[in-house]
């Protein structure tokens, strides 16, 4: 797997460039906030915008790969995603990133780090994965599936995670199953922690509580508030997630 980060290249920024201007010149600031740019192996720029729905709308990345296909582009090169308001590149969401290793496992994207924008393999933003063909070829009669499902955590909360500090986290539209689980923390070097998903809440982003936020490993309610907007930039307080609660395979 690779999991090197590289620097953009003058055509990577270039699909920057495309992606900003789709969601300048279409965003509009609520149900349409991403746009997304994927370069085919010829070259050919192919975009597409989000389309927030509370039932699950497609992110910018799905409709752009959706635009290709219908243009008849096969070998998808690279893949970057922007959001309004000046936020700029934006990492896959987890489903993406199953989708794009899926249907395009030679794929690279572009994401942001400390450093800048930088070019990752897809197989990179998504180590230890479920691999759809795999697990298609166990469902046959005598087979067994040994797929573990994974959660993707932002590489901030690692420490937290890892000391007991941080037991639950929220989730909005990315699934998750009691048992055992490898907790990923994202654009690390590949830093895998073993899990169990104990418990899984449901509850309204406005029913949140302050205990909540605390098990969360945020000092209030307030913060837990800003930090589900920053992951989740089209979250609302009618909006139903999920409360995680889990424990280190070894606690």
């Amino acid at each position: 797997m690779d999991s090197t980060l590289q620097f953009p290249t003058e055509e990577d920024m270039e699909l920057v460039e495309f992606a900003q201007r789709i969601v300048e010149a279409n965003g509009d600031g609520e149900v349409h906030t991403v746009g997304a740019a994927v370069r085919d192996a010829r070259g050919r720029i192919f975009g597409g915008i989000n389309l927030y729905h509370f039932t699950g709308g497609p992110c910018a990345e799905l409709v752009a790969l959706g635009h290709a296909r219908a243009a008849g582009a096969r070998e998808l090169a690279t893949i970057v995603a922007v959001g309004d308001r000046g936020r700029g590149v934006l990492a896959p969401c987890g489903r993406d990133r199953q989708v794009l290793l899926d249907h395009h496992p030679d794929i690279r994207v572009l994401v942001p780090t400390a450093e800048g924008v930088r070019s990752i393999a897809i197989a990179g933003l998504l180590p230890h994965s479920y691999v759809w063909a795999d697990q298609a070829a166990s469902s046959e009669p005598g087979c067994h599936s040994t797929a573990r499902q994974s959660m993707y955590f932002h590489r901030d909360y690692l420490d937290a995670v890892r000391t007991g500090l941080k037991t639950t986290t929220v989730r909005f539209r990315d699934p998750v199953s009691t048992g055992p689980v490898n907790m990923v923390f994202e654009l690390d070097e590949e830093v895998v922690l073993q899990g169990v998903v104990t418990q899984i809440i449901s509850k309204k982003v406005d029913e949140l509580t302050e205990q909540d936020a605390i098990a969360d490993g945020f000092r209030d309610l307030e913060e837990l508030h800003d930090r589900l907007r920053y992951h989740y930039p089209d979250i609302v307080p009618a909006d139903d997630i999920a409360i995680v609660q889990f424990r280190l395979a070894d606690a």
